[in-house]
């Protein structure tokens, strides 16, 4: 079938019409491509095609750098100029604005992290049969797919990430804990690596003693594992040194496999526009609210504008912010509260001079709804989920006096079809 592609979908599809005038959706084709594609099954209200040729490219499709591109489930747009990208970034956050009842807010392209600076990957793990050649496979999920590849290079993790995948296949070789699959998530702190592995099999006293080794080879603080399958906290397995990560000058020890922003300059650009967002002048003693917390990625750099109260649900977190903020003498109160169960009321927030929501991705339709009533004059709202963002602002948008003040929109996931956004909501004119 030969089309021309419309546009480009959320998922970075391209998007052109079949026969019947139905939504072809076709990965990897370029919004004015002309080209030629195979019809196959529906999805939604239109149907899925496999791209065969680019008859007439864009004048924005690039070679992609990676040679795992179109392989690895990671990267979407590899093919697709940077600018074009960081406009579409742009565009997804705006038009998620006007879905709420925003429209017309000016969004400026999103700035993308440069390659190779991601400091948290998640690799899978895979024992081969006899008959596949043996060894381990490590890797990222194939697009489509819940199998790894065997992955060899990539353009968008830290090199000191990269650089464990070969030591890491041979250790694992020979660690009978892992029997068919697993996995190593792995966060690059200020300390160096911090690993979290999880098998399919139970760690013996020589697997321990192999995982130590390996730490003490790959400069990795430490090695915690659990149960594959299973929501077992992780125990230490291994450990040579001090875990820490440097959150604006306040040292934290995360949790194993703790939330990190993905990238520094991510979390850079994110912390910028919080701190933006606050109002110019606030009273002489301010109480800034924050909820979901984390770590404090926010709430230190919030602490130097005011009071903080900080509430986080994950247990590990809040306990890790609580004793970092303690040690740091931080102006920050750390409660543990689990949010979705039990968001805020109108009478916690009185008295705040802002307050800085920072939900997950699902993130937090009951909190956005109570603040939106609330008499709180300002709320800065951090998203990593533009349907969640418009489904949250949607009640900003119905009550009185609820502007947008400014939008920024943050691209750490390079190459993703992923976006964040920071917006700052205010009363009055």
């Amino acid at each position: 079938m030969r089309v021309t592609v419309e546009a480009i979908g959320a998922a970075a599809d391209g998007i052109a019409r079949d026969e019947a005038g139905r939504p072809l959706f076709i990965p990897f084709a370029l919004p004015g491509e002309t080209v030629e594609a195979a019809p196959g099954p529906m999805r939604g209200e239109g149907r899925t095609a496999a791209l065969i040729t680019v008859e007439a490219p864009s004048p924005d499709r690039v070679a992609p750098p990676c040679p795992h591109f179109g392989i690895c489930g990671g990267c979407a747009v590899q093919h697709w100029a940077p600018p074009a990208v960081a406009a579409w970034k742009a565009a997804r956050v705006s038009e998620a604005l006007s879905r709420a009842g925003f429209p017309g807010i000016t969004v400026d392209p999103a700035v993308p992290s440069p390659p190779n600076t991601r400091r948290r990957a998640d690799f899978a793990l895979r024992r081969r049969s006899q008959q596949e050649g043996s060894g381990i496979t490590v890797g990222f999920h194939a697009r489509g797919s819940a199998e790894p590849f065997d992955m060899a290079t990539c353009f968008v993790i830290d090199p000191r990430l990269l650089a464990l995948v070969a030591p890491l296949r041979a250790m694992l070789a020979g660690l009978p804990a892992l029997r068919r699959a697993g996995s190593a998530m792995v966060n690059l702190l200020d300390s160096g690596p911090d690993l979290w592995l999880r098998t399919d099999g139970v760690l013996t006293p020589a697997d321990r003693t192999k995982l130590a080794a390996f730490a003490e080879a790959n400069g990795i603080a430490r090695i915690a594992w659990s149960k594959e399958g299973t929501r077992d906290v992780p125990e230490i397995a291994a450990q040579s040194g001090t875990v820490q990560a440097n959150l604006s000058g306040v040292a934290v020890t995360p949790a194993p496999g703790a939330f990190l922003q993905a990238t520094p300059h991510g979390e850079a650009a994110i912390v910028a526009a919080v701190l933006a967002g606050l109002p110019k002048r606030m009273p002489g003693k301010p109480r800034i609210i924050e909820l979901h917390a984390g770590l404090g990625t926010l709430t230190f750099p919030l602490a130097a504008r005011g009071r903080v109260d900080a509430f986080e649900g994950a247990p590990e977190a809040a306990a890790a912010l609580h004793t970092a903020a303690g040690r740091a003498g931080a102006r920050v109160r750390a409660e543990r509260r689990d949010l979705v169960r039990q968001p805020l009321l109108p009478a916690e927030l009185k008295g705040a001079a802002a307050l800085v929501l920072d939900p997950p991705f699902a993130g937090a339709a009951e909190q956005a709804a109570i603040l939106a009533r609330s008499t709180v004059p300002r709320v800065i709202y951090v998203s990593c989920n533009p349907a969640a963002l418009s489904r949250d602002l949607a009640p900003f948008a119905r009550a009185p006096g609820w502007r947008v003040e400014s939008a920024v929109a943050v691209d750490q996931f390079l190459w993703s079809t992923q976006v964040e956004a920071v917006v700052t909501l205010a009363r009055g004119p």
